[in-house]
């Protein structure tokens, strides 16, 4: 999947959450940080900084219900297995949209596409979003047609 000059990215000037908002520690003099999704304390890295972020905002400003959210999904690829960042099922279990997300130092190329795409072909998701914080593409997939939307959509916009 290829992206286009038309394509959307765009900022969020208030997309990212406060500090105060996430649960941090110090634990064993490592930062962590508490992920409601996995309902532990994980390692504080610029990438989950980024990804709590968003599945916060998801929730507060979108309408995602957190209960349909996941982190770490494991899938296989060929004969490997990975993990993709985060997935949004519907109401019936079903993956919605796959989430890719990156540290706000690294740039979403067509590289992180290509990633998102690559887990894509085992989950066949309608929806895929690609984050660094600063940034946010988010892509309605058909087939082999791939849209790119101006806005994250919100919940009651995707889950029909």
């Amino acid at each position: 999947m290829q992206r286009s000059n038309s394509e959307a990215v765009y900022q969020h000037s208030g997309l990212s959450a406060k500090r105060s908002v996430l649960k941090t520690r110090l634990q064993n003099n490592k930062e962590q940080i508490y992920c409601e999704w996995r309902h532990r304390w994980v390692r504080l890295t610029p990438e989950e900084w980024v990804r709590q972020q968003l599945l916060h905002r998801l929730t507060e400003l979108y309408g995602y219900p957190a209960g349909l959210m996941a982190v770490e999904v494991q899938i296989s690829v060929g004969d490997a297995r990975r993990r993709c960042d985060a997935v949004v099922y519907d109401r019936a279990m079903q993956p919605l949209m796959l989430i890719e997300c990156k540290a706000e130092t690294v740039a979403l190329t067509q590289r992180t596409l290509d990633q998102a795409a690559t887990y894509n072909r085992r989950l066949c998701v309608p929806y895929l979003m690609l984050h660094n914080g600063p940034a946010t593409i988010v892509a309605r997939v058909a087939e082999d047609k791939i849209e790119y939307l101006e806005t994250i959509p919100e919940w009651n916009n995707i889950s029909h």
